[in-house]
């Protein structure tokens, strides 16, 4: 008798659910804290003017820190949130919690919300006023850059740059110490030359990468070569302030050996030319700052620098 050859039940198929990000991790990613990195800069008043170990002024500064990150992220929630549908259609901000889904708009408005309480409880309960008022100003010139003044070329890489400066004038509020001419103006082109640079690194990557005409911020891939003229330029104008500070009157009344710190300008010209070269070569993403902080140059440029001005203050 032959066996019976008809097939026998079908074996039921797996089905293969994608695994959502834990709620922990979508969490931080939507808070970016690699860019509390730009808030070190509430330090530079107190470490210009040689301040920045006193006790007062260490602890003022930490709560400044702290009460900016929080409100920062607090701002990059908000602007994921209006964002979202744009950022769905990049090629890596798609990935960004909200724009994926792993986060609702619902949460993200609460997150955002809980996240300014606490920065703002902070910055009332230790520090003075004048900080507040900075911090009312970051946000409300965060929120208008979000909601429109990202889409207007030219004003909005002033604007990013505004953004880093009043980190700068932020630190000043929270401890006291006013931000001298030469720092604001080594900031202002400093700030400019990395606000161009992020915008010349995404249109590099929309150019090379997508193949998109616009990058949905008033700039199209044929801005690439006039940022590229721009950008550089206003980074050697910062070593032009630099170089000019290295010779003025002030130096001598904070350092013992002035001379030493001209070993940083060459420092600062190689730093700028690299990252606009690697720009150039779509190596560095639509985020230089998340480059900067993984980048194993940027620290060694960085470190040689602290280690130049330390040698200038302290060696007779």
């Amino acid at each position: 008798m032959s066996g019976d050859t008809s097939p026998g039940p079908a074996a039921a198929t797996p089905i293969v659910v994608p695994e959502r990000p834990a709620l922990a991790a979508s969490v931080v990613r939507a808070l970016r804290p690699h860019q509390w990195a730009k808030n070190v800069l509430v330090a530079l008043p107190a470490l210009m003017a040689h301040r920045a170990l006193e006790p007062a002024i260490a602890v003022a500064i930490g709560f400044s820190f702290v009460s900016l990150s929080l409100c920062a992220s607090g701002a990059y929630v908000v602007n994921d949130l209006i964002d979202r549908a744009n950022d769905r259609l990049h090629p890596t901000k798609r990935r960004r919690p909200f724009a994926s889904g792993a986060l609702s708009p619902g949460f993200g408005a609460v997150l955002a919300g809980a996240l300014f309480v606490a920065s703002f409880g902070i910055a009332a309960l230790t520090l003075p006023t004048p900080f507040l008022v900075t911090l009312a100003i970051y946000v409300v010139a965060t929120l208008l850059y979000s909601l429109r003044l990202r889409r207007e070329p030219v004003l909005d890489v002033l604007v990013l740059a505004g953004l880093y400066a009043l980190r700068v004038f932020a630190g000043a509020a929270a401890t006291g110490i006013p931000v001298s001419e030469w720092l604001l103006a080594f900031s202002l082109f400093f700030f400019l030359d990395l606000a161009l640079l992020k915008r010349y690194a995404e249109l590099r990557m929309l150019e090379t990468e997508v193949g998109a005409r616009d990058n949905g911020r008033g700039y199209s891939v044929d801005d690439a070569a006039i940022l590229r003229g721009i950008g550089p330029a206003t980074g050697f104008l910062a070593v032009l302030v630099l170089a000019l500070y290295l010779t003025s009157p002030d130096v001598a009344a904070l350092y013992r050996s002035p001379a030493i710190l001209w070993f940083a300008a060459p420092l600062l010209i190689y730093w700028t030319s690299r990252m606009w070269l690697l720009a150039h070569r779509n190596r560095i993403p639509d985020d230089p700052v998340l480059f900067t902080v993984r980048d194993p140059v940027s620290w060694t440029v960085g470190a040689l620098t602290a280690a130049v001005v330390a040698a200038a203050a302290l060696l007779a």
